[in-house]
């Protein structure tokens, strides 16, 4: 019986457990104290508490997930996406510590991780590329030195960034430097680590993923392939599998260089390598995501592979289950469900989920790590479910998704079904032309996206913990504060209105999040509309926009964690 900690938390944490109840192992689940009655902590055999409120101090933590992987025993750690999946310092002290690493070797993580020794590799083994950097910024200057030689669009990108993340496009010249500040503030607080690159930013390119499976020995199967085009701030919202609309040769070469790109350093496990596609058939490797894919079901459905459990076999010796590409069999959608509100710019919802109706039928996929009652943590990620459909053609795809978006319900946060429902319908996505890009979301559709409702916050509850004894032993008990009137609530609070709601100089957060910096001054004179202060709001940075003219006075200082319609400042 082999025991295996999942150094995650959510969707892909629920993910994990379910192939390893089906696998016959045991699971372990982590947990942050706001996740402490979360699904994937339900759901796994064990539950080990990591003491913390931030991603900082548990997901993002090499040394406090060590020690709950020898705390629980386990054999192996699967790391989930995102957080530390892609860290080689921490596949390093897993596997130090005798346990399994279910994921690529750390050299490899090293050497594809890092999307400048990745950029390297590409160009050694022929795969189509655009002109970039291979060495970390110094500065800005570099940044702009670069854009000065190659014109912009540009885009900066955190080195060890994923998920879309750190990543900032520059259309002019004078916002360079910014954008460089920015993306690696972004990568800092994502990653915990801040180098960027630079490289010509393809103008409304479409996204195509390769699913690679590696044996650790020079041998690479490729599972199939996906596109991720619809995009919003660089993250996917909708994917599908095949990549609809490719020629023969252009899957030929994509599939050809995405396995010399990985062969070239042996590859061991599961991991993806995305190019971009430009209107006139250009082609451009981008990077290498060495770990699991969000989007991984939609090939797991179009090929009958179980990506998780290819993990298991080739972490634990067995190797690919198979060695030639899968015929792909009909076609798949997946709609990330995210607790933004698209009518607000996609902003981040957090709430309680006060009603949840999940559609089924044949061909219906739900992967969740929410049920009814749950709270969507402001903390982390806004992403709480996926759906996925498949059928034998895209048509009759996308006639199901109809159907299963129809049926979907969720109450308390606003959420992107509402896009989801609208995108679907639109004759470029919908249509065998299939013209939608990375940027399409953002030119074409956001228009007409209404807002909805503000749910309320959640109601905050830390864990407060103290020593008691237990048949003779000394154990640590945590509970949630709301339990324990008369104790002082541990960690800052955040920043609460102190004025009416009807003063018009008030300054509002418009979501919940941690205030990373003011862009203008105390007491500076504002228009209505400038971006006046910098939120960090589930993982990404949210600009907060003067409401009216006048001068700016600061209510709240930087690092300050902010409630949503908190009084931030004021311009009278």
């Amino acid at each position: 019986m082999k025991k295996i900690l999942i150094a995650n938390r959510g969707e892909i944490a629920v993910r994990v457990i379910r192939a390893c109840a089906e696998a016959g192992y045991t699971s372990v689940a982590v947990y942050a104290d706001q996740d402490a009655d979360a699904l994937h902590v339900r759901l796994a055999d064990e539950a080990i508490g990591l003491g913390g409120t931030t991603a900082a101090t548990t997901y993002l933590s090499t040394a406090t997930l060590i020690e709950a992987a020898q705390k629980s025993g386990a054999d192996a750690v699967h790391p989930g996406y995102g957080f530390l999946s892609e860290s080689a310092e921490f596949a390093r002290a897993v596997e130090s510590e005798g346990l399994v690493w279910i994921g690529p070797t750390p050299t490899s993580i090293d050497a594809l991780g890092d999307k400048m020794t990745a950029r390297r590799i590409a160009q050694k083994v022929g795969a189509p590329l655009a002109a970039g950097t291979d060495q970390p910024l110094e500065g800005p200057a570099e940044a702009f030195a670069f854009a000065e030689e190659h014109g912009v669009p540009i885009a900066i990108k955190a080195a060890y960034g994923g998920g879309g993340r750190g990543i900032k496009i520059v259309r002019e010249i004078s916002e360079v430097a910014e954008a460089f500040d920015a993306a690696t503030r972004e990568a800092v607080a994502a990653f915990g680590r801040g180098e960027c690159f630079v490289e010509r930013f393809l103008e409304s390119p479409r996204h195509i993923e390769v699913q690679v499976l590696g044996d650790g020995e020079g041998g690479i199967v490729v599972v199939g392939d996906r596109d991720c085009s619809m995009q919003r701030r660089n993250q996917k919202l909708i994917e599908e599998a095949p990549a609809p609309g490719l020629t023969d040769e252009q899957r030929s070469e994509l599939h050809d260089a995405a396995r010399r790109i990985c062969a070239d350093v042996s590859y061991r496990g599961v991991g993806t390598v995305e190019f971009l596609l430009a209107a006139d058939g250009t082609m451009s490797f981008l990077e290498v995501n060495t770990r699991l894919q969000v989007e991984h079901p939609v090939t797991e459905e179009v090929t009958g592979v179980d990506l998780v459990r290819e993990q298991f076999r080739i972490a634990f010796g067995a190797g690919p289950s198979f060695v030639e590409t899968p015929e792909p069999r009909g076609h798949a959608f997946e709609f990330r469900i995210n607790a933004e509100d698209p009518g607000r710019g996609f902003l981040p919802s957090p709430g309680v989920v006060s009603e949840l109706r999940v559609p089924g039928g044949p061909g219906v996929r739900w992967d969740s790590g929410i049920e009814v009652g749950d709270a969507v943590q402001p903390a982390f990620d806004s992403m709480i479910a996926k759906l996925i459909v498949h059928a034998d053609s895209r048509d009759a795809a996308l006639v199901r998704a109809r159907r299963a978006l129809r049926e979907l319900t969720v109450e308390g946060p606003a959420t992107v079904i509402p896009f989801d429902r609208l995108a679907i319908e639109s004759p470029e996505f919908a249509t065998d032309t299939f013209a939608v890009h990375t940027q399409w979301i953002e030119n074409t559709l956001l228009p007409g996206l209404e807002a909805q409702l503000r749910p309320a916050p959640a109601e905050q509850a830390p864990l407060q913990r103290f020593p008691v004894e237990i048949d003779g032993r000394r154990v640590m008990l945590g509970v949630p504060a709301a339990l324990l009137q008369g104790f002082v609530s541990s960690g800052a609070a955040p920043v609460a209105s102190t004025g009416t709601d009807t003063d018009p100089a008030e300054l509002r957060a418009p979501t919940p999040g941690s205030l990373v910096r003011w862009l203008v001054d105390d007491g500076a004179t504002v228009a209505a509309g400038e971006a006046v202060a910098v939120l960090d709001a589930m993982k990404m940075e949210t600009q907060v926009a003067a409401h009216r003219a006048g001068t700016l006075s600061h209510a709240a200082s930087v690092g300050a964690a902010v409630a949503a319609d908190a009084v931030i400042g004021r311009i009278s």
